[in-house]
């Protein structure tokens, strides 16, 4: 529909001003007669004085079409920048609730996680590892029991279970992941584990490149673990478990459906609370990329850049007990190749205050 209104806009200017330019020629050929009657007239003279009437009244009736010409192309023009207007504000209301869409999915994705981490953190395998970090029976049995698990739950890069001061003592790919014995007690999400007020909390860190886990960029969630598996029970330790970011937050940004002809000019976004590009359906995003979002209504809005393309975004609303880490979906789509060109100046004319989209240099 924002497609057909366009194009009918597009075409109502067009067919406009090509009547408008047809009139303006004839009335410009009508002058010319009038004038060249005048001179006749006046070459003829007492003769030709009611040819100069009918020459004046000619000019002026020329003048009238060209004023009325005009005044109906500022008309259709005004009424052509209005049905761009409607049209963009129908396609932004579309794609807004499109960007509502992706970061829906993805924090219904990520409280799965807020409550995986708050069950297996109160496993017996868990719990008994804890407990008796100096036994190798409960530290193996802890890591095939998160090895168990991560055969069953295949969007974790790994689970780690650390002791109360810090060191890793299980985790559920050994194999892969060399990591017992490192000191974890400087990481942000330990802390927070350790510092969680009873067993229905959990903390969770932004989206990082871990260096243990082949430098992948996870989301990691973390709670206590606490003697017996109690909820209020003594702290003895902390797990973290590490979501494999890249692959699951990548199909999340291509499982909004475009037609074909939208989905080469389109980009879907997922970016942190400081505007941090953290997910792109294209995957051409840096480690450093910035979106520089133009924040009307801060829950879900949308505007047009100078260039013409629309950008959509909405913020996390956060799903049951998980808040939401104050993301937003954002989806940017370029103009039609066909609506590039003369045609934004109208464009430009309804929203001249809009800001761009920038990469920020690395």
């Amino acid at each position: 529909m924002p497609e057909r209104i366009l194009n009918a806009a597009t075409k109502m200017s067009e067919l406009t001003t090509a009547k408008v330019n047809a009139i303006q020629n004839v009335t410009k050929a009508a002058k010319i007669l009038a004038l060249n009657a005048l001179i006749e007239a006046s070459r003829a003279g007492e003769a030709g004085r009611g040819f100069a009437v009918v020459a004046n009244e000619v000019n002026n009736i020329s003048q009238e079409v060209t004023a009325i010409a005009n005044e109906l192309q500022a008309l259709f023009v005004n009424e052509a920048r209005d049905l761009r207007a409607t049209a963009h504000m129908v396609r932004g209301s579309r794609l807004s609730d499109l960007a509502l869409y992706v970061i829906e999915l993805i924090d219904r994705n990520l409280y799965e996680r807020s409550c995986d981490v708050r069950w297996w953190a109160t496993d017996s395998a868990v719990v008994d590892a804890c407990a008796n970090p100096d036994d190798p029976k409960a530290l193996a049995w802890a890591s095939k029991r998160l090895g168990v698990i991560l055969d069953s739950y295949t969007v974790y890069l790994d689970l780690w279970v650390a002791d109360r001061h810090g060191k890793v003592i299980a985790n559920g790919r050994p194999d892969r992941y060399k990591v017992r014995n490192i000191d974890v007690s400087g990481e942000a999400w330990f802390r927070q584990a350790m510092a969680t007020r009873d067993g229905t909390d959990y903390a969770v860190a932004d989206i990082e490149r871990n260096k243990y886990l082949g430098s992948k960029s996870t989301a990691t969630y973390a709670t206590a673990i606490r003697a017996g598996g109690e909820a209020d029970g003594e702290i003895i330790g902390a797990m973290g478990i590490f979501f494999d970011w890249e692959s699951q937050a990548d199909s999340v940004v291509h499982s909004v459906s475009f037609p074909e002809e939208e989905k080469e000019r389109t980009r879907v976004l997922i970016v942190d609370r400081n505007f941090k590009v953290i997910a792109a359906s294209d995957g051409m995003h840096g480690p450093d990329e910035n979106l520089k979002l133009k924040i009307g209504n801060p829950e879900m809005d949308s505007y047009l850049l100078g260039d013409g393309s629309l950008v959509a975004y909405a913020l996390t609303p956060g799903y049951e007990t998980y808040q939401g880490l104050g993301w937003r979906g954002v989806i940017v789509q370029e103009p039609r190749k066909a609506d590039v060109g003369p045609k934004l100046a109208t464009v430009r004319s309804v929203a001249p205050e809009m800001v761009r989209t920038e990469r920020l240099a690395s």
